[in-house]
């Protein structure tokens, strides 16, 4: 696999990757841009639907948060005071609320791409008065960071209140900053690694939230409009966490709805080797809820090392927030992640900018933002403590407790019945383009699902493990030393937490002192990311997507939707394990 160790011509990806849009999604954030893109757009992954059953702004997911309870903050303190003297620094009650003066480290910002001490504004939730259509978005801030002035938000050329008429749905950064006044209610379609189902949310509702959320994103930021679609190519870069059934709406999503002319689906993992130009790693892949891992072997997957940590980038900004109010610094204001994203957004954004792992005492003065209502947003200059604290998390996950979005019961998504039945008798507004057995019948099953077998998959492993024992798990499986020398020599970083300065070097060390003492290995080394962490799974299912065009993989638009992918077919999933596994029948079989 010679071709795998430099990247392809770029005037390849330019002529073979106009027409493939390579998609990515993931639970906080989806990745989506066309193939011949040095880099996707990186959009988060929600959407505020408008809605005149409920006055003020409404988060579905805050109906399943869990509370943190006493054992939970009793074990996340015995977490800090276990990590406080690996770096050196006071134990919890020896902090800086009772120890000062103290020397106040250096803190910059390691990464100078990262935003710092920018406003956030609300979102200007009404169309536009010269604009009769529905109006996607109108920002005060884009995609690319680019922020106005505060005046020229939701108060600037306000209409009558007789003309104003609210968007029906707003996407994207947008969406999270949203005030808590609007009548919105906000989502998240994918959560902790899965489809976002739920007795608040079903499944029919979760795809149409997808739908609407890709639809925008291919026409305001790709400018692909339906009637072009056909001619168009989808890569689907999905994560190890996704099951088969999950794989398969995803699928029709994308070639019924959205109306590709074809689309393949890539493993998460495998395109990320393939996006760094190499044949073998383990891919350790730290999103924004879950941490994803498995080995690849000269461009294969290795389905029984692949493993999922259920914690993420998230986790680590409350962990942030959590130190903070413990230190009693953070600003007199209410920060609440649940019923307001826009907060969850401003600690993501402090916590990439300030947080990493070193050993010292690590404090920075910040400008941390409050949010009330409507107002413009008010600034206070805050101490940050203990900064180094929340990233080690990652390997004393009792440090991240899960204060939201607890996993979803794994009924859903072993118990095709539950899953696909509509038992909560919620009415949502059907689109007029789409067949009545595409929606669930409320007193039954769906029909659709009636000539599938049931599927005996086998689930994902979920271990409650830090992340240097699930490393060294994780490689040790394959059971040959000479690949598990290989492996832990070729440890690969994805996903925006890899930026964080200081974790290559701690992830190299704690690995090494978590190999038992009995294997004969001694050398443990974290690769250098070619590409951003973030895009690079993006990135390879770009270069897969060009060097998989005419391979049977690929699923046209009329084959899946009048004959499906058949058992006994030779059309499987070369790239994707879970689904290689079983061969998959359509609706219509």
């Amino acid at each position: 696999m010679d071709y795998l160790k430099s990247a392809l011509p770029s005037q390849i990806m330019s002529e073979r990757g106009s027409n493939l849009v390579v998609i990515n999604p993931g639970s906080a954030n989806v990745r989506i841009g066309l193939a011949s893109q040095d880099t996707p757009f990186n959009i988060p992954h929600c959407i505020a639907r408008h809605t005149k059953q409920i006055p003020n702004f409404t988060v579905i997911d805050q109906m399943l948060n869990s509370m943190v309870t006493t054992t939970q903050l009793i074990e996340r303190e015995k977490a800090y005071d276990f990590i406080a003297p690996l770096l050196k620094i006071p134990f919890l009650d020896e902090g800086p609320g009772n120890s000062f003066p103290r020397k106040m480290g250096r803190v910059d910002g390691h990464n100078p791409h990262i935003r710092k001490d920018l406003p956030l504004t609300w979102t200007n939730v009404y169309e536009e008065a010269t604009n009769s259509s529905v109006s996607l978005e109108t920002s005060s801030k884009d995609e690319t960071g680019q922020f106005l002035d505060p005046k020229e938000g939701t108060h600037s050329k306000e209409p009558n209140a007789s003309e104003r008429k609210f968007k029906e749905f707003i996407c994207g950064e947008e969406a999270l900053r949203i005030s808590p006044t609007e009548p919105y209610c906000f989502c998240h379609p994918i959560r902790r690694g899965h489809l976002n189902i739920s007795q608040y949310y079903s499944m029919q509702q979760v795809l149409e939230d997808l739908h609407t959320i890709w639809d925008w994103i291919l026409i305001e930021k790709l400018h692909i409009p339906h009637n072009e679609r056909n001619m168009y190519s989808a890569v689907l870069v999905m994560p190890e966490t996704f099951d088969n059934r999950e794989i398969k709406e995803i699928l029709s999503l994308v070639l019924q709805e959205l109306r590709f002319g074809s689309a393949v689906v890539h493993q998460e993992g495998l395109a990320a080797v393939f996006g760094n130009g190499l044949s073998t790693a383990c891919v350790v892949n730290i999103g924004a809820q879950v941490t994803s891992l498995i080995c690849i072997e000269d461009g294969g997957a290795l389905p029984s090392t692949g493993k999922t940590l259920p914690f993420g980038g998230e986790d680590i900004s409350r962990a942030f927030l959590w130190t903070q109010r413990h230190y009693q610094t953070w600003s007199p204001v209410h920060s609440d992640v649940f019923a307001k994203p826009i907060d969850l957004l401003m600690l993501n954004q402090l916590k990439e900018t300030y947080c990493e792992v070193k050993e010292g005492e690590l404090d920075a003065v910040a400008v941390v933002h409050s949010f009330a209502e409507k107002v413009p947003a008010v600034s206070h200059k805050t101490r940050l403590s203990a900064l180094n604290v929340p990233p080690m998390g990652l390997f004393y996950p009792t440090l991240l407790t899960p204060d939201v979005y607890p996993p979803p019961p794994r009924t859903w998504f072993h118990d095709y019945e539950d899953m696909l039945e509509d038992t909560w008798h919620i009415d949502f507004s059907r689109r007029s383009d789409m067949p009545d057995t595409f929606y669930p019948n409320v007193n039954g099953g769906l029909p659709m699902w009636e000539s599938y077998p049931v599927f005996s998959t086998k689930p994902k492993k979920e271990e409650k493990v830090g992340l240097a024992e699930a490393i060294t798990n994780c490689i040790l499986s394959t059971g040959r030393i000479d690949i598990q020398r290989k492996l832990f020599c070729s440890i690969q970083l994805t996903g925006g937490v890899a930026l964080t300065s200081g974790l290559v070097a701690a992830v190299e060390e704690r690995v090494l002192h978590a190999i038992p003492p009995n294997e004969a290995i001694d050398t443990v080394e974290v690769l250098q990311s070619r590409t951003n962490p973030t895009f690079v799974s993006w990135k390879g299912g770009a270069i897969l997507g060009v060097l998989d065009l005419g391979r049977d993989a690929w699923i046209s638009r009329e084959d899946w939707i009048h004959n499906g992918v058949h058992v006994g077919s030779n059309k499987k999933y070369k790239d994707s394990y879970y689904l290689q596994a079983q061969a998959m029948c359509y609706m219509n079989s």
